[in-house]
């Protein structure tokens, strides 16, 4: 299976207001494993930025000012695009911009939906997890996927750091192989999720122990005599109990 892992930057929230992509960021997963033959690019988008938009991603008009086009290419993108199963957080926002800028585009153009099958990292991220928080900072806290990198969003960018999450909520431990060459030249240095043990972070709060009072361990050793009485003496809890009480006893 193709899956493409896919974000989009924007002047604003509304293509129907006119605003337009600036940034498109994919990232190719075959059969679970990361290709690196990824598609990334900035777009000039003839009009300005919103302030609020700025402030999410800090990409200016005058970086873009440079860039190419959506026109120029739309035609590399649906190629790059066609027969893949695209992955996307909150997908009805990126689908309806890169709708809107392929009817911009041509006529004839073809709707995302055409070429492409869509999942919604963000719905089933909500089946999984009903009631919690599921933003993409929100699952890799979950997941325990790096995302310090992500000071502002950036599309290729958040596209990597959602792959990481998409293979780690759907596939947990996706291979024996720990450690092979195959996962171990990624340049940040992580392997794809699920290829290795996870590492624990060294500040990382630490674990809270809560243990039993006396009421309770009262409670669990009446429990566990009932038991040993209703059994005739075969209750392995209570044999494994005493001879814990007397080994601390000798010691």
């Amino acid at each position: 299976m193709r899956q493409l892992i896919v974000d989009t930057e924007t002047t604003g929230l509304e293509p129907s207001e006119g605003h337009r992509i600036i940034e498109i960021g994919c990232v190719e997963v075959v059969e679970r494993q990361l290709t690196k033959a990824n598609f990334h690019r900035y777009l000039q988008p003839d009009r300005e930025i919103d302030a609020g938009a700025v402030a999410v991603h800090g990409i200016s008009n005058a970086f873009l000012a440079d860039k190419p086009r959506f026109a120029e290419i739309a035609e590399e993108l649906i190629e790059y695009l066609r027969g893949a199963e695209l992955v996307i957080h909150n997908a009805a926002f990126d689908v309806g911009f890169l709708n809107h800028e392929l009817s911009q585009w041509r006529a004839d153009a073809p709707r995302i939906e055409d070429i492409c099958t869509v999942v919604d990292s963000l719905a089933l991220a909500r089946k999984r997890h009903p009631g919690q928080r599921n933003s993409l900072d929100a699952l890799c806290r979950r997941y325990e996927i790096d995302n310090t990198r992500r000071d502002l969003h950036g599309a290729l960018l958040d596209a990597e750091i959602l792959a990481d999450v998409y293979l780690a909520m759907t596939g947990g431990q996706v291979s024996l192989a720990l450690g092979s060459e195959s996962n171990s030249d990624r340049r940040d240095g992580r392997t794809e999720a699920g290829s290795s043990p996870r590492r624990v972070r060294k500040d990382r709060p630490a674990l809270r122990i809560v243990r039993a009072t006396e009421r309770e361990q009262s409670a669990h050793r009446a429990r566990l005599e009932a038991i040993d009485a209703h059994s005739q003496g075969s209750c392995v809890w209570l044999s494994l109990s005493n001879a814990t009480a007397q080994e601390r006893a000798q010691d």
